[in-house]
């Protein structure tokens, strides 16, 4: 379950308190005050049988003499009493219940059972159940403060989720006296149901909230999470912290990829992804709402600093360069133009310092510089209050310079009692404000990974193709075998074939069962023509690490291979005495100058499935940690934004007499490995290490997988679903042309503009209500970048010979279009789903749009929804016949005559 009932959570008609009591510093005495002292205009019924009255109010001694099915019910009574209590409470009719009793899951095995007990009692009757063991929930704007927390919250339009109580309580205490006020408030708990998934299905479609801030200890359902926060991260700011980030079980993994994938590492890597902000300590959370709440937006990271003091200038740009920021480099034109305004002393650089007697003139037109410059993302505009110049006026001066314009500029004006008025101008003025340095570049950082997060989560890919020839077949015979034979290693050799079948090049490798064949085929290699110097491995089933044991030999000449097999096995023996030799590998040096070595790996995550790594490899990669992690699937921009969080992405730029690394080639490996592990869920863990790569592309030189037998299919554990192949198929319509239907993908973004652009205007206005001659990059974004897990839009794609009508188009005749689409968007519940449909007029009445129709009803069924449904022009008479011949009943809509609601139930 996701959102049902929610809303007997947040806005109930009536509760019921069991567990009221009287007794001074109790939990149940603590909630009654709360909820009667909060202004909920509803019954509130106290159950205890051994009081009379609490609060003033008749108590009731049971759930079966309450005079009013109770929308709520606020549980405070030992562990062992709740499961019945649900039953009793569902039996009524009640939906939903706040379990704030501790003494379930926490304790162990037999607290498991038990709150276990409570699911299953709420089950049947469809009851929510937030906790057990919570703080409880509040609802300031409808009255509620069903918790015990100390201070009544503001009302505001803040939603604040968190595991702990405790961090709820600090939040409100530190809130209040700021007045910073919340739409909602929710302490979880153990979440045995509602968990952060859930919530944010349901604040993301709260009108009254503007921004969900999140405390997070662990989540329970990725895919439900990463589905909810990217729906959520769409439509308002997400900010969440994290805590717990250490990770134990990293330091015993087995291969290097596993080592670097951190449990902490992997919550950053979906944060990211769902295009929420990510933010290190409590008091950043509210300092990211009001920043991102100014609607300021930013393009890039680099920053212009402009004070009246150099030291301060220093200090901010000290922590720019550690937080991950650029200094805006000044172009000459600017300079030339500070000078003629400027006095001679000035910096004549970025910090910008106006020095100690600048006054508001001198601020107004440096600034004004500044917002014509092109190589500037922002501008930080500071103050130190001086004898000499007036605080005031110069951040009127900033604001009248700024008025009407839409550049992000942040102000910094230090001190106490000559700031407090131009702070108060610029909250007036909605220009964000600090009190130090930091706090200004720390705010601006937010808006710089804020803006990142966002792209990556609404982005483009690039017109490299994501699709490749791989062969499957050939992949997952290596694999097969290994499992048969109760393998959980993959030899070298193995791996190499598993990666060459997804077109991932590799140096020739074969195997040698003993000193004498690995001679033989070192002669075979170094034949005429080929590079000469050979690589040496052990073969082994139990060593995953082999340098470490002495079982790599490099640069070896042929001859020299089988006494270095001999030493090879004697070393191993004397290292590991026990361990099985299968034998040698004998490959050819890998030669390509000025390549430099990487890491591209996976590990397969308890919680969010497969893991993706990327960095600078070699034998110290653990030392290194230069690293960066994404979640499957991959498209080429989300691996380019991969390789460009690491350290060794500057490398790869070339430097000196070193070329560029072919960054193409690069970013199509992590897109065959993403592919890899997603049609193979036996991988469990997977190395390439070191991957070379230099200006005429990638090799791997060593590489290691893992399997094991899957404990669900492939798509199943993935924490976002990917693109679901099985759905593409070849059809033919009447007039016997031939149409490729499948899923919509991000890379389709020009294919959605050109048929927009081949559609009559009339068409447009019926499908999408308004008329319209292009989409904006926001709708096509989000028209092509669609979760797989809760929406699916179906495209026909054939070969077009017309040229495109849109000018600037990167499309040819003959290039493939889309002459029609049709999607549905389900419900977080997977119940109802909305759909659209639009055919580009040179294809209407050719059945292509019946035909997409029915295709997706299919779809529909398959996936367990209820009902599709959708609001039609009545004027749309074509598409209110198709509706027709495809069984979708017709009622009035009630609040325009000119719309028909459309509905099809599935029996």
């Amino acid at each position: 379950m996701t959102i049902r009932n929610l809303h007997h959570l947040f806005k109930p008609s009536s509760i019921a308190l069991i567990g009221a009591s009287r007794r001074p510093h109790t939990v149940g005495a603590v909630v009654a005050r709360n909820l009667f002292a909060g202004g909920f205009d509803g019954p509130i019924m106290p159950v205890n049988p051994q009081e009379r009255s609490i609060e003033g109010v008749l108590t009731y001694p049971d759930v079966a003499s309450l005079p009013v099915v109770p929308d709520l019910a606020v549980i405070c009574t030992p562990p062992s009493t709740v499961p019945e209590l649900i039953r009793q409470l569902g039996e009524r009719g009640t939906k939903a219940a706040v379990v704030i009793t501790a003494g379930f899951a926490e304790l162990g095995e037999a607290g498991k059972a038990l709150q276990q007990q409570v699911l299953d009692a709420a089950k049947p009757h469809l009851l929510r159940v937030v906790g057990p063991n919570c703080l409880g929930v509040m609802a300031p704007g409808n009255g509620l403060n069903a918790s015990f927390v100390h201070v009544p919250p503001l009302r505001g339009d803040i939603a604040l989720l968190a595991q702990s109580g405790a961090v709820v309580t600090s939040v409100v205490d530190w809130a209040t006296p700021r007045g910073i006020g919340f739409s909602h408030l929710v302490s979880l708990g153990g979440m045995a149901d509602v968990d952060f998934g859930d919530l944010l299905d349901f604040m993301a479609q709260d009108g009254h909230t503007r921004a969900i801030l999140l405390y997070v200890e662990a989540i329970a359902h990725a895919r439900k999470f990463m589905s909810a926060a990217r729906a959520a991260a769409r439509s308002k700011p997400v900010i969440v912290i994290k805590a717990g980030r250490s990770d134990e079980a990293a330091r015993a993994a087995s291969s290097h990829t596993g080592s670097l994938a951190g449990a902490d590492a992997i919550y950053d890597a979906a944060f990211r992804r769902a295009g929420m902000l990510r933010v290190g300590e409590l008091s950043e959370l509210f300092d990211a709402v009001e920043t991102l709440a100014t609607g300021v937006q930013i393009k890039g990271d680099r920053l212009a600093i402009l004070t009246n003091g150099g030291g301060m200038g220093v200090l901010a740009t000290d922590s720019l360069i550690e937080q991950g920021g650029r200094l805006a480099q000044l172009s000459p034109e600017a300079i030339a133009k500070l000078d003629n305004l400027l006095p001679p002393t000035w910096s004549h650089g970025n910090p910008i310092n106006l020095l100690g007697d600048a006054n508001g003139k001198r601020y107004a037109d440096a600034l004004a510089v500044l917002l014509e410059e092109k190589g500037c993302d922002a501008i930080l505009v500071m103050n130190c209050p001086t004898a000499v110049a007036d605080s005031g006026e110069a951040a009127r001066a900033v604001i009248d310079t700024l008025r009407g314009k839409r550049f992000p500029v942040l102000a910094n004006w230090l001190g106490e009692g000559a700031a407090v008025e131009a702070r108060r101008l610029f909250a007036a003025n909605r220009i964000p404000s600090y009190q130090t340095p930091d706090e200004a570049i720390r705010a601006f950082m937010h808006l710089v990974r804020y803006r990142r997060n966002q792209d990556e989560l609404m982005e483009v890919p690039s017109t490299v193709p994501d699709q490749f020839v791989y062969d499957g077949v050939a992949a997952r015979v290596p694999i097969e075998q290994a499992l048969a034979e109760g393998r959980a290693w993959l030899s070298e050799y193995e791996a190499k074939q598993v990666l060459r079948a997804y077109g991932i090049p590799v140096v020739e490798t074969v195997t040698a069962a003993n000193p004498e064949e690995a001679e033989a085929a070192a002669r075979r290699l170094a034949m005429p023509g080929r590079n000469s110097r050979l690589a040496l491995k052990i073969l082994s089933p139990d060593i995953t690490h082999k340098s470490d044991l002495g079982g790599v030999a490099l640069n070896l000449a042929p001859d020299e291979v089988r006494l270095e097999a001999e030493a090879m096995l004697a070393r191993i023996r004397t290292a590991a005495p026990g361990t099985r030799i299968e034998g040698f590998t004998v490959q050819q040096m890998a030669h390509m100058p000025g390549a430099v070595e990487l890491i591209v790996g996976m590990a397969d995550d308890r919680l969010f499935g497969p893991v993706l790594v990327f960095g600078q490899g070699g034998t110290e990669v653990e030392v290194v940690q230069d690293k960066a992690l994404a979640l499957p699937p991959l498209n080429m921009n989300l691996a380019r934004e991969m390789m460009a969080r690491t350290r060794v992405h500057k490398l790869l730029q070339g430097y000196r007499h070193r070329p560029p690394a072919d960054l193409t080639a690069i970013a199509l490996t992590l897109n065959k490995v993403s592919q890899l592990v997603i049609d193979f869920p036996e991988i469990q863990e997977l190395d390439i290490n070191p991957l070379y790569a230099g200006a005429d592309g990638v090799m791997a030189l060593d590489a290691r997988i893992r399997v094991a037998p899957p404990l669900e299919p492939g798509a199943a554990r993935l924490a976002i679903r990917a693109y679901p192949k099985r759905l593409e198929q070849h059809v033919q319509i009447h007039d016997g042309r031939e149409f490729l239907i499948r899923p919509i993908r991000p890379e389709d973004e020009p294919l959605i503009h050109d048929m927009i652009a081949r559609t009559a205007i009339e068409d447009i206005r019926l499908r999408f209500f308004a008329p319209m001659r292009r989409l904006s990059r926001a709708m096509a974004a989000r028209l092509t970048q669609i979760d797989y897990d809760r929406e699916m839009a179906l495209v026909a794609i054939a070969p077009d010979p017309a040229p495109p009508p849109a000018e600037g188009s990167d499309l040819r005749p003959g290039d493939e279009a889309i002459f029609g689409t049709v999607r549905i968007t389900a419900d977080p519940d997977n119940e109802k789903a909305e759909y659209a449909v639009l055919v580009r007029s040179d294809m209407k009445g050719k059945g292509l749009g019946y035909l997409l129709m029915t295709r997706i009803l299919d779809y529909a069924r398959t996936r367990g929804i209820r009902e599709v449904f959708g609001e039609v022009l009545r004027e749309n008479v074509t598409m209110l016949q198709m509706c027709r011949d495809l069984g979708f009943k017709q009622t009035d809509y009630p609040d325009d005559p000119g719309i028909v609601e459309v509905h099809y139930t599935f029996g």
